[in-house]
């Protein structure tokens, strides 16, 4: 149990590390929350600042994933790779630093996927890329990929695992949980598009 809650605070912590609000204040002076959708995620960075921040924070941010899986695994196995890749994209969506006003979770959760599968984690990732290329919205892109986590796992994980299907499911909620706003955007088609410029 102890190491349980070991694991959850490390990784909490870790996904509390606001790669795009860190780098919009030191490169550009400005709070990313209050621009754009006012998300502090790789998408939101790259309509306010372009694209090298938007990279660097994707970047981290997976990177971020993928720490806490490995760190959740040394001291746990699977089942601590699985509790520290929930509790980092809980830690990136809902920061304690930046008031519980985080961003999406969606590079958290593919290098959070990459580490435990990587096989499925590109198959989603290629889908989603392809989503984003032909209708030219990011977090349409997003969700699909996200959506097809549990269902692909269910489909693809021989033996079947349990405790990997309820981890993916889990991340897949919270991704589509966190997109709500931009799924009734989607359905009134007043979702902004890739290479809008934020104001």
């Amino acid at each position: 149990m102890i190491n349980t809650i070991i694991i959850a605070i490390i990784s909490y912590l870790l996904g509390n590390f606001a790669t795009s609000y860190i780098l919009g204040k030191i490169f550009k002076k400005t709070d990313i929350r209050m621009h754009g959708s006012g998300n502090a995620g790789a998408t939101n960075a790259l309509r306010v600042f372009g694209i090298k921040l938007a990279a660097a924070t994707f970047l981290f941010d997976a990177l971020k994933g993928v720490l806490a899986v490995i760190i959740g695994r040394m001291i746990l196995g699977d089942i601590g790779g699985y509790i520290g890749g929930v509790f980092v994209v809980v830690g990136h969506n809902w920061p304690i630093v930046l008031r519980f006003k985080g961003g999406k979770g969606v590079a958290s959760t593919i290098g959070v996927a990459l580490t435990i599968n990587y096989k499925i984690a590109l198959i989603c990732i290629v889908i989603g890329i392809i989503i984003v290329i032909m209708t030219k919205y990011v977090s349409l892109g997003s969700i699909t990929a996200m959506t097809l986590l549990p269902i692909l796992s269910l489909i693809l994980i021989r033996p079947f695992d349990i405790n990997f299907i309820i981890f993916t499911i889990i991340l897949s909620l919270m991704a589509v949980f966190r997109h709500r706003s931009n799924i009734k955007r989607l359905i009134s088609g007043n979702e902004s598009k890739l290479g809008q410029k934020a104001h």
